[in-house]
């Protein structure tokens, strides 16, 4: 099965209305959809992960002009072959960001046709299933220009306990005293038994950030995510010994070779790499095996349209607690709640949540069809 074409759609939409992180405002969202076709008539389908404030075309960029003319005529199920070339001729200009995000979505592409053609979901693929339905907590929490927080906070949390969600992850980052009163606010709001996570988008040094997991301590936050930017390795390794809740961090890594410094310093008690934007499957399965070797969790990052999500799903079957017990953390599936055009029109709603969990699609490949009508409503070139 050869590939014949490679095409990078490049998606976008305004928001109704913006919203902001510790970064900056989330005026559109984005996306790059791979499409692969195969001789035999079979399309596989990848992302590449967005961010909020990031342009999709240099990811499209990258696939267009350096990694598509590589592949043409290949053999898709030369699927690592061809992830370790395009790494290696990519390296001079893109070890980290743009290349291994552009890199991710034609692996998840390659893997999606691989299933395709022999009738399996990807996670049968890639090891099988430890699990068939995964936890959902619901990442919202963004503030808006005419927002009144903590009070729209609390209200946004009581709306997610209303629907079943069992966890839910606050957008902190605007200010130590700031986010130390609406964490409290909404553990008050909504009890002891919810789990509540923060992400702070590496808005805090060391000291800022030593101030806020001491002061909330009592709030018993399950994990703290990315309060450090993603270059201070040893301010993470001290921020861990300093609370019980876990400290988190990881879809600003790339690829098994970062994973490897940050796991070979202890610097995590949770990674999370971001399946569109790590590798794919075949790195991010690599870098499940480093985690797996230390005995550290993983809860993969995902935040991007219904192909990531399908594809994160499938990744997240795959992975083995570590260790494996009768009573091992649950996995967690992060379930984007906040504003987004096309995020499950692109996958015809193929992903379903209910009561807390959200199934793990057992079609072939990514276990969703995507609807090529949404491509070109959205499609921006």
């Amino acid at each position: 099965m050869e590939i014949k074409k490679v095409t990078a759609h490049v998606l976008q939409a305004p928001v109704a209305k913006p919203y902001r992180s510790s970064q900056g405002w989330i005026k559109v969202r984005s996306t790059v959809i791979v499409e692969l076709e195969c001789d035999n008539g079979i399309i596989g389908f990848g992302e590449c992960l967005c961010h909020g404030q990031q342009p999709p075309q240099l990811a499209a960029a990258f696939i267009r002009h350096c990694f598509a003319p590589q592949v043409i005529g290949r053999d898709v199920f030369d699927v690592e072959v061809i992830w370790e070339e395009l790494y290696n001729l990519s390296r001079p200009y893109g070890q980290q960001g743009v290349a291994i995000n552009a890199l991710s979505g034609l692996d998840i592409a390659l893997w999606d046709a691989i299933g395709k053609e022999l009738g399996q979901p990807v996670c049968n693929l890639i090891g099988g299933k430890f699990r068939t339905k995964v936890k959902a907590y619901a990442t919202g929490f963004f503030r808006r220009e005419d927002g009144r927080y903590p009070e729209d906070s609390v209200k946004e949390a009581m709306g997610y306990v209303e629907r079943g969600f069992q966890g839910m992850k606050l957008k902190i980052g605007f200010g130590a005293k700031e986010d130390i009163r609406m964490v409290r606010e909404v553990r008050k709001a909504v009890g002891p038994d919810i789990m509540l996570m923060t992400d702070a988008n590496c808005a805090y040094n060391l000291s800022v950030a030593r101030r806020i997991v001491l002061e909330l301590g009592p709030e018993k936050v399950e994990f703290f995510e990315e309060l450090l930017p993603p270059e201070d390795i040893d301010g993470y390794v001290q921020l861990r010994n300093l609370t019980s809740a876990y400290i988190a961090a990881g879809e600003n890594i790339f690829g098994k070779i970062a994973f490897k410094e940050w796991v070979k310093a202890g610097a995590l008690d949770i990674y999370q790499p971001d399946l569109c934007s790590c590798g794919g499957y075949t790195e991010c399965k690599k870098i499940a095996a480093l985690a797996q070797a230390w005995n550290t969790m993983i809860i993969p990052h995902a935040w991007g349209s219904g192909v990531g999500l399908a594809a994160a799903l499938q990744y997240i079957a795959s992975l083995a607690p570590a260790p494996i017990s009768r009573h091992a953390p649950e996995m967690l599936l992060e379930f984007d709640q906040s504003s987004h055009p096309f995020r499950l029109d692109l996958i015809q709603d193929g992903v379903e949540y209910r009561d807390g969990y959200v199934d793990v699609p057992m079609s072939p490949g990514i276990g969703v069809e995507v609807d090529r009508k949404t491509i070109e409503r959205y499609q921006i070139s």
